[in-house]
């Protein structure tokens, strides 16, 4: 299987480039952090394209089980088939939905399966997991059968950092976090994106973008999707230069500051600093 060296859409740096083929080789889960907007839940996307897999995602939430993930039978609809009289009620088989895992572990070519934001569900739910991460199996009780997979598929599974996860499923996973990019990365992933960009808006803004990381007190940072959406916006509104220029990020708020303040309290930070550089002033 060739190796991953990034995309033409998706800027990996040495470190993620490295960590992504050590788990592609080693067969092992690779469980991606970092702050939410640095691309983890894309990166699964473009693993996919660079080896010409199909992708599986399964997208994790507050009330998500494990046992979703392998298959789900349903009762109910067995039982209101047998009141109805419905021939279909004599095989088992017909009310039981294939999971997430399920589907990696059959797929005719081999998938990368994306467990997305597994740090959303019950802290039950990574040790759930474990045992058919291990063995890349599982029994299906009702209709006596077992699911084996052939070959162990990619797994890339994604974590914000909302709830700590067990060292048993931490020990069974090649780990990677995601920094924020530095300055050089982020022109590279601008790039990317903003081919013709101007580079004196770009250098602008990334002063600004920066500076407003760096306010202390800062509820949410701004994070490289908002960077991206902002300077769309500054493209789009034909924002002249010398708005962004030579002003201080703590003393005004941003224009088109909704792109990159997502809450009330900081927006009220950036007012409150507004406020006491122009009576200051």
């Amino acid at each position: 299987m060739q190796r991953f060296e990034g995309t033409q859409n998706y800027v990996a740096t040495d470190d993620l480039k490295v960590a992504v083929n050590a788990a592609v080789l080693l067969r092992r889960p690779l469980l991606v952090k970092g702050e939410p907007g640095t691309g983890k839940t894309v990166l699964a996307h473009e693993i996919a394209k660079a080896v010409g897999a199909p992708l599986i995602e399964w997208n994790v939430k507050s009330t998500t089980k494990a046992q979703q993930g392998l298959y789900e039978y349903d009762a109910v609809a067995r039982l209101r088939d047998g009141q109805l009289g419905d021939a279909r009620v004599h095989d088992i088989s017909n009310y039981i939905r294939k999971g997430k895992l399920w589907e990696a572990f059959t797929a005719p070519k081999l998938p990368v399966l994306l467990i997305d934001e597994i740090d959303k569900a019950d802290i039950e739910f990574p040790n759930d997991l474990l045992q058919e991460l291990d063995r890349m199996s599982f029994d299906v009780y009702e209709t006596h059968e077992r699911i084996e997979a052939k070959e162990r598929p990619i797994v890339v599974i994604t974590s914000n950092n909302e709830k700590e996860l067990p060292d048993a499923f931490l020990r069974r996973c090649f780990f990677h976090y995601i920094k924020f990019p530095d300055r050089d990365t982020m022109q590279a992933i601008i790039d990317v994106h903003f081919p013709k960009i101007q580079q004196t808006l770009v250098t602008k803004a990334m002063d600004i973008f920066y500076d407003v990381r760096d306010v202390p007190g800062l509820k949410k940072k701004p994070s490289t999707s908002e960077l991206l959406d902002w300077l769309k916006l500054l493209m789009n509104e034909d924002m002249p230069l010398d708005v962004l220029q030579n002003r201080d990020p703590t003393k005004a708020i941003p224009p088109l500051h909704g792109a990159l303040l997502k809450n009330e309290q900081d927006v009220m930070l950036f007012e409150r600093l507004a406020f006491m550089a122009r009576r200051n002033g």
